[in-house]
Order: C-alpha cells, then sequence, then structure tokens
C-alpha cells in the first residue's frame, strides 16, 4: 500500500526546543544556569505535562522543594513559548510544499494541552494539518502504542498509508508497532530524499 500522508512530531523537528531557550534569559551565569536545568526545571519535570498534569500542581509541587528558585520555576508556564527557538531549517518550507500538492498532513506531538494553544496560535504553518494530537489533550504520550492508536483513529487513514516523522528512535518505533512507515529525523534534507522517494514531493 503506498503511503499517501505524513505524520510529523513537532518539538525538534518542525520547531527547535529546549528549556535553555527561555532559561538563558533568566539566568546570567552560565554555570549556575547548567545547575538550574539539570537539577530543577528538567526534561523529566516538564514531560508530566505533556502527559496531562497541569502546571499549578507541578509549579507548587516544584517550588515547594526549591522555594529559591520559585519565581524562576513560575516563568516556565506564562513564558513557555520562550523555549520554543525558531523553525527547524528547511521543514516549514517542505511542509508548505506537501501542502500544495494536497498531501494530507497530520501531527503527534507530546506538549502539555494548557501550553500548547498559545504555541499553535503563532505558527500559521499548522493551518495546513488536518489533525494534531495533543498528548496532553488526551492524557496518552509516545511512545505509548495507545497515542497512536488514537490517531488512527481519527486520522481516519490506513497506518501503512502514513509515514510518522519524529526526531526520538523510541517513538518512530512506538509509530512501527502500530504499523505506520517511521523516518527518524536528522534533518530536512534527509527527509525530503524519502519523501520524494515515496512520491511525495
Amino acid at each position: 500500500m503506498a503511503v499517501r500522508g505524513v505524520v510529523f512530531d513537532v518539538g525538534n523537528v518542525l520547531f527547535s526546543w529546549d528549556p535553555r531557550f527561555l532559561y538563558e534569559r533568566l539566568i546570567d551565569d552560565d554555570r549556575a544556569l547548567d545547575a538550574f536545568l539539570r537539577d530543577v526545571v528538567t526534561h523529566e519535570w516538564h514531560f508530566q505535562h505533556d502527559a496531562g498534569r497541569p502546571f499549578a500542581e507541578t509549579q507548587a509541587e516544584l517550588s515547594a522543594l526549591y522555594p529559591e528558585h520559585a519565581e524562576l520555576i513560575a516563568a516556565w508556564g506564562p513564558r513557555f513559548n520562550d523555549s520554543v527557538g525558531p523553525a527547524v531549517p528547511g521543514m516549514l518550507d517542505l511542509v508548505e510544499e506537501l501542502a500544495t500538492r494536497d498531501v494530507p498532513l497530520f501531527a503527534i506531538t507530546n506538549f502539555s494541552g494548557e501550553f500548547w494553544p498559545p504555541f499553535r496560535d503563532t505558527q500559521p504553518v499548522f493551518r495546513h494539518f488536518r489533525d494534531i494530537i495533543v498528548s496532553g489533550d488526551e492524557k496518552l504520550v509516545k511512545p505509548d502504542r495507545a497515542i497512536y492508536d488514537l490517531a488512527l483513529a481519527r486520522f481516519g487513514m490506513p497506518a501503512e498509508e502514513l509515514i510518522f516523522i519524529d526526531d526520538r528512535a523510541e517513538n518512530v518505533a512506538g509509530a512501527g508497532t502500530a504499523g505506520m512507515r517511521g523516518h527518524h529525523f536528522r534533518d530536512a534534507a534527509t527527509l525530503r530524499a524519502e519523501l520524494r522517494s515515496l512520491g511525495l514531493l
């Protein structure tokens, strides 16, 4: 069965993302910044938001553990968009090209349901997507099989007709268990070559 549709991850596929982008604006000392990101606002802590926990809860818990950093922790919610960097080179053009060819476009993203709408609304590229599964809204996260099964039910296309693109190998493997073709993302040029080989570009 030919691949007809493309399913993207968002963070570090379409847009670069790193908590450092935000906190390097707030913490001048590099050693203090490294320590804060290693010990306080960690990727593991933020993953709770992707899984559906409200920021108010995680902020309160983390601030109780690190009261000296309460103000910095509080900035995470209202300034989350500052943790998103520029678009990954070449990727927005690639999406636009796929859209002009009427290729069905979707996304599955590990993203807070609270933080997603304020980010999505700043990025016109998402107008091209027929549906976007946001982990925080569904309380399901990649690479759990359940989020891919939900996506397939929502997208209305057979798994074999979709290619899933993610920068994390475990997430690509998860999509594979649900029957989708996978692409472990490295850069736009490599992805473009595969999409061309599939006749999508």
